[in-house]
């Protein structure tokens, strides 16, 4: 299945690829939006036809870009497989509409790009709150969900630093890190556009309602949770989502948020955690699927 996907997504880049003012990406029309998109394939003559794995979809977090959430790591993990990275509504190159953000649209916008791009299946890496939004599409697209991956996420609003919430009502876009801030105005130079998307993620975090442990229950797909011990997300709640997700595994690192993949706004990047970090996403994602799941698939 995953050659027919491989050979489907070398078309697909190859024929729009033309077609798009940005000499790396691409836009669909997705539910209102003009959503930017990135596919990166593998270097067959590196030895990186890696045409017997789904392709990878990379959703980057709050405030953020393709390039400063994954600069440092995408060039690793596209060396074997098919990345398909995304930039989420009022984020990056992606345009706006006019409502609020939220995990559920998030997630419905990706599955439609994926069904516009007639990837069938693939595994997905969130980090922060692209794991939100990650979350949302094992839970409301289950089917389309190979192996996910949660790095620095939450379901509950406890499994945050306390004071993060009483701090995030006084927030300002003078508050934002500045890399993020250059990294979006680079891409557009509209400032309101900016403050909007500020505004849109920080309403979002302060209406966020915890998710049931039910809801997180239901994810059956392999999951593998990433955390740092001195993270914005508790440790502690990592490995109760752990415990939450049936087939989940957790690994928590001596690191910051992010800095374990080599996030922009983190000033302090750990060059031996992405070391480790990258070969262990990699380990997860060419593992065979566990034969229970293979089945239950086989039954839908």
């Amino acid at each position: 299945m995953f050659k027919k996907i491989f050979t489907t997504m070398l078309f697909v880049f190859t024929s729009s690829f033309t077609q798009t003012s940005s000499p790396k990406g691409n836009y669909a029309s997705v539910n209102g939006l003009k959503m930017y998109y990135e596919i990166h394939l593998p270097d067959v003559q590196a030895g990186g036809d890696n045409s017997g794995t789904p392709p990878l979809i990379l959703i980057h977090g709050g405030g953020s870009t393709i390039t400063t959430t994954f600069g440092t790591i995408l060039p690793m993990l596209a060396k074997h497989r098919i990345i398909v990275a995304v930039e989420l509504q009022g984020h990056g190159h992606t345009s706006d509409r006019n409502s609020p953000e939220s995990f559920e649209q998030d997630a419905d916008d990706v599955a439609t790009l994926l069904q516009t791009l007639a990837i069938t299946q693939a595994d997905f890496l969130g980090f922060s709150n692209g794991g939100n939004t990650a979350i949302q599409i094992a839970v409301r697209h289950s089917e389309i969900v190979h192996k996910l991956i949660l790095a620095s996420t939450f379901y509950k609003r406890e499994g945050l630093i306390p004071g993060f919430f009483d701090g995030m009502k006084q927030a300002s876009l003078a508050v934002m890190p500045q890399l993020l801030k250059d990294a979006f105005l680079q891409i557009n130079p509209d400032t309101n556009k900016l403050l909007a998307m500020f505004n849109k993620d920080k309403e979002r975090m302060l209406r966020f309602k915890d998710w049931r442990e039910e809801t997180m229950s239901s994810i059956k797909a392999p999951t593998f949770i990433i955390n740092g011990d001195r993270d914005v997300i508790l440790a502690d709640h990592a490995l109760a989502m752990s415990k939450l997700i049936s087939n989940s595994r957790l690994m928590i690192l001596p690191a910051q948020h992010g800095s374990y993949i080599g996030v922009a706004e983190n000033p302090n990047p750990e060059k031996h955690m992405i070391e480790l970090t990258v070969p262990m996403i990699e380990e997860f994602l060419d593992a065979p699927m566990p034969v229970e799941d293979s089945t239950r698939r086989e039954k839908k």
